[in-house]
């Protein structure tokens, strides 16, 4: 395990802000949403929508969700997957979830592995874990998570302010989520921001739902759209 892990830590730090992963031609991708209609998704329509061609979640001063809110995927609980998504958010909070689970008390809640999205890009390239472990790796960090353990820095991905620099505020960004068995990856803009290692068996998760976050407080609009899914 722990020549596997200084591996690990080497490619992690060998992956540095200056090193873009280049798009390759994309095989085996199929879109999970149309468009056009909801379909497949589950959500609370007072906050989603479809419009020009984007799944859209908006809350207002005056039109707040009781709680975070999700659009969920109904196609499946994918396992080893990539998925390929577009946003661009206006305002306040969001995030993709990932081998998440719905709350049974709380319909459209979600527990589960997150990739962060917010407009002061203080949290947005982080893997988040929604209502569950919190923080499990910061934007330009890889780590790891024992058994019952808090999660521990393995190596860095490149320096915080030069990869929120890659972050595009008022545009659309191209977000890129893999999983792979215990090892969990998120590239953003062609830039990987965030890994890990989550060998915590009795939190982790390895299979679940995929959602999307209208987030409880300030007003904020996010916009996804050219969604496509990958499972091996």
């Amino acid at each position: 395990m722990i020549r596997r892990l200084a591996a690990l830590a080497a490619i992690a730090c060998a992956l540095s802000a200056a090193d873009l992963i280049k798009p390759l031609e994309e095989t085996g991708f199929q879109p999970i949403f149309d468009g056009k209609t909801l379909n497949n998704w589950d959500a609370d329509k007072t906050f989603w929508r479809v419009e020009n061609g984007a799944l859209v979640g908006e809350t207002a001063t005056d039109k707040q969700p009781k709680q975070n809110t999700f659009a969920i995927w109904r196609g499946g609980k994918p396992s080893d997957f990539e998925l390929k998504v577009q946003y661009r958010l206006a305002g306040h909070n969001s995030g993709v979830q990932y081998r998440s689970i719905e709350l049974p008390d709380i319909k459209w809640a979600m527990k589960g592995y997150q990739a962060d999205i917010d407009a002061q890009q203080q949290y947005t390239g982080q893997i988040y874990e929604e209502r569950g472990r919190g923080f499990l790796a910061l934007r330009g960090q890889a780590t790891y998570i024992g058994a019952g353990n808090k999660p521990g820095s393995i190596g860095s991905l490149g320096d915080n302010a030069e990869l929120k620099a890659m972050i595009k505020g008022d545009d659309w960004n191209d977000l890129h989520i893999i999983a792979r068995g215990n090892t969990l990856t998120q590239i953003l803009n062609g830039r990987v921001m965030s890994i890990v290692i989550d060998d915590d068996a009795a939190n982790r998760k390895l299979e679940g739902l995929i959602g999307f976050q209208a987030h409880v407080g300030p007003p904020m609009k996010i916009e996804y759209r050219n969604i496509r899914l990958k499972q091996y």
